[in-house]
């Protein structure tokens, strides 16, 4: 498994549409929420994009397995989102791995995220806390979720 790292003005079209291509296999076809996917943060120089891959060859853009991105917020949190695994590697425990790389990335800063409910004590094994009311998100719940920064 080969982990990746990219700031939006860092990606490559070959990768931001593997990216692109996960994210609406898994949030539009799979679970069925029609939503603006494209929402003018991807290539925001502030984003971080975290993804896992099988394959090492830095020529090729080799299909994504399981992504997130970091989004810096008008409050100074950073926003986790976007978090989805490919089908056919589920059960590999890769969001795991992604979201241990998302706090190291994060560090001492407080983070965000909206939890589909359905996976909340995933979440809750990282130290996020359930914050505010439960909504319906394109016919799906959600909880708001806090988590404090690692000290320094």
């Amino acid at each position: 498994m080969v982990a990746h790292r990219a700031l939006g003005s860092e990606l490559s079209a070959g990768s931001l549409y593997e990216i692109l291509r996960l994210r609406s296999d898994v949030f539009v076809v799979e679970q069925e929420c029609a939503y603006p996917e494209l929402d003018g943060r991807d290539l925001a120089a502030d984003t971080v994009h975290l993804w896992l891959t099988d394959d090492s060859d830095p020529a090729e853009s080799p299909a994504v397995l399981a992504y997130l991105r970091l989004l810096a917020e008008p409050d100074s949190t950073v926003r986790i989102g976007r978090v989805c695994t490919a089908e056919a590697a589920r059960g590999r425990g890769l969001g795991g791995r992604l979201m241990t790389m998302a706090i190291a990335e994060i560090g001492s800063t407080d983070s965000v995220l909206a939890a589909q409910v359905a996976v909340l004590g995933f979440y809750r094994s990282f130290g996020y806390r359930p914050v505010g009311e439960v909504y319906d998100e394109d016919g799906i719940a959600h909880q708001p979720m806090a988590r404090a920064g690692d000290p320094v």
